[in-house]
């Protein structure tokens, strides 16, 4: 019988690789409470009416890439392939959003039907900030900062660059989409398959086309800048100038225009060239009509995502996890002989209670004493705690060992346990 495989593009994260994963999300976690945001967790399958609704029905997404289906009820659901959508739904669901200021973040996988390729997946994990109830630039230079911030804690400043653009109201982009239409058209016959297709049903995405010979007509395209509102214009002035106070590098790109029909005014991109085609790392923009195309009142928004498997790829591709990532182990605890076996896991139950943020783990599986010593040097511990045959008279003790070259062991009475073993570690320190 042949084994079953791991569907494709959906990915295993191994428990070599999840020391990383759980870095940056502790490093986000910490980052984001500490911009006062709070968590919020909406289901992974949603009514698909949702995402067509806000994503745009003839966007890649839900023309191509939803993984929808029916249920038994007849209903048409649909796993989330972004979580903005979810994140408006479930707020304004429950009463969050309605004459209220909201900051929220989110985590959690979400599902697109594309051909998989080193950075990009079927299966991936995406952290989203979203703001509500706020309809200045302040808030949007605040989600910018939030990412400059993420960028330094992970020591990744040097890797990425801001991208920023003003697409204007729906209004705006609706002329000038009648402009650049028109003038594609005049070029249809050397647009790519993809911006062809997307020429009458959504010619702004053709702007973000990566296709060579495709950038190169756009060249002469009207330009988006021709045809945004005064009003958008002085809210990014107002924002380019908030991020200059804050000494915010950024590129203005005028092709930039994201690829989900909810964006309005300010939209960003922080882009690394060390991933090659997977180059864009974390991306949002302001969403100011999304409640309202969902049922709710006219909400101001703004938000940002970023993928955690193109991040920890990134991270992995340039050096920049820390040693001390996979330092998963303090302690070792074994027995000299079987007679004393059984003591190890009660002893380790006592240390665990009394020395709770020293990570330790018990032999178990019985064996020789050099295999249980060999065990404990390839578990990565520090520090090795031998329970030894008691005396016949006098104290118990037992040895302290340093898991390194020398070996170095002191005998202690269980009661100086504690303190000879926090020495230890202290001398043995975890890799900066």
């Amino acid at each position: 019988m042949s084994k079953i495989q791991a569907i494709r593009g959906m990915n295993d994260i191994l428990p070599t690789e999840t020391p990383t994963w759980q870095y940056v999300e502790q490093v986000t976690q910490a980052l984001v409470q500490s911009y006062g945001y709070r968590e919020i967790r909406f289901p992974v399958l949603e009514q698909s009416q949702l995402f067509k609704r806000s994503i745009g029905e003839v966007t890649d997404i839900v023309e191509k890439e939803m993984y929808s289906f029916a249920d038994r009820n007849g209903d048409e659901l649909s796993l989330r392939p972004e979580g903005t959508a979810g994140c408006v739904r479930a707020a304004e669901q429950h009463g969050l959003l309605y004459n209220q200021q909201q900051r929220l973040w989110y985590r959690g996988p979400m599902f697109r039907h594309e051909r998989p390729q080193k950075g990009r997946y079927r299966q991936f994990h995406q952290v989203g900030i979203e703001s509500f109830g706020m309809a200045g630039p302040d808030i949007d230079a605040e989600i910018i900062l939030i990412s400059v911030a993420l960028w330094r804690e992970l020591g990744l400043s040097k890797n990425v660059r801001l991208e920023i653009n003003n697409i204007g109201t729906a209004a705006d982009r609706r002329a000038f989409g009648a402009a650049l239409t028109a003038f594609l058209q005049q070029h249809e016959a050397d647009l790519d398959e993809d911006s062809q297709r997307r020429l009458l049903s959504n010619p702004l995405r053709v702007l973000d086309s990566k296709v060579p010979a495709t950038q190169a007509l756009l060249v002469n395209a009207p330009s988006l800048v021709e045809y945004v509102s005064p009003e958008t214009v002085a809210h990014y002035d107002q924002l380019k100038k908030l991020l200059r106070a804050n000494d915010v590098d950024f590129v203005e790109n005028p092709r930039l225009v994201r690829g989900l029909d909810y964006y309005n005014n300010m939209v960003f991109e922080w882009i690394t060239d060390e991933l090659g085609a997977q180059g864009t790392v974390c991306a949002g923009g302001r969403y100011d009509s999304l409640v309202s195309q969902l049922g709710g009142r006219g909400t101001p928004a703004v938000g940002l995502a970023f993928g955690m498997e193109r991040l920890v790829l990134l991270l992995e591709t340039i050096g920049q996890v820390p040693d001390s990532v996979n330092q998963v182990l303090d302690v070792y605890l074994l027995a000299s002989d079987a007679a004393v076996a059984d003591q190890v896991l009660k002893l380790a139950e006592e240390l665990r209670a009394r020395l709770p943020d020293v990570r330790l783990m018990s032999h178990c599986g019985g064996g020789k004493f050099n295999s249980q010593l060999k065990k404990a040097y390839n578990s990565g511990a520090r520090v090795a705690v031998i329970v030894d045959t008691p005396p016949d008279t006098g104290e118990q003790t037992v040895r302290v060992r340093q898991l390194d070259e020398e070996g170095s062991s002191e005998a202690v009475t269980l009661q100086n346990l504690d303190a000879a073993l926090l020495k230890a570690l202290a001398q043995t320190s975890a890799p900066a």
